[in-house]
């Protein structure tokens, strides 16, 4: 298997009519490969509402980035035996389908400068994915008044017809109408199979407890 690095990443946000209170940029990544199970982040602050996360680099010099992807992608590279990564996974919190390709072009950008800041010669395969929680969107069973199991994968008729976005719901609900996480997959260099990327992402949701 290629060393591999997930990170997710989301802004928090003032209360609404705070306009003058900055926002929270949050990143984390896991460490020790082969592990995935560990991780360690990293904060910014940045300008009050702005939802792209603007310090993942930072140049300041020729020689000096003090950006967040700089800091975990030397962290993992010390904790793993000094690899570097061959595949970035990224899970994006936080943004509406107006702001997808602002991930992309703003946030994957930094990313990927960041990585030839340390080496101009590395080039990683890249997957960003995005999650959205917020949605009215749920499912249940006929004729039953159980929510469906967990690890349900909903991955058609609901979903866009030529966007690759599915509803994954990893946890039992025990009270009311379980609402499932909507994926919507902006990138895949890696060249997963919807089933396997759909078990990784699976999988990952019981990281952390």
């Amino acid at each position: 298997k290629a060393p591999t690095i997930i990170l997710g990443m989301d802004v928090s946000h003032g209360s609404p009519g705070q306009s003058d209170i900055p926002s929270i940029a949050a990143v984390v990544s896991s460490r020790h490969w082969p592990l995935i199970s560990r991780y360690r982040a990293s904060v910014r602050t940045q300008s009050p509402k702005v939802e792209m996360i603007d310090s993942l680099y930072k140049r300041l010099s020729d020689t000096e980035d003090d950006g967040i992807m700089r800091e975990l992608l030397l962290d993992f590279y010390v904790s793993s035996g000094k690899q570097k990564p061959d595949q970035i996974i990224i899970f994006r919190d936080g943004v509406s389908e107006s702001q997808f390709n602002q991930v992309l072009n703003i946030e994957l950008d930094q990313i990927i400068e960041a990585c030839k800041f340390l080496d101009e010669k590395w080039s990683p395969k890249f997957v960003v994915i995005v999650a959205q929680k917020n949605h009215h969107t749920k499912f249940f069973q006929p004729a039953s008044p159980d929510n469906v199991p967990p690890g349900t994968i909903i991955d058609n008729k609901v979903c866009h017809p030529r966007n690759y976005d599915f509803y994954l719901c990893a946890h039992a609900g025990m009270i009311g109408t379980t609402r499932p996480t909507h994926y919507h997959v902006l990138l895949d260099e890696v060249g997963f199979s919807a089933d396997d990327l759909q078990e990784l992402v699976h999988s990952l949701s019981y990281v952390y407890q």
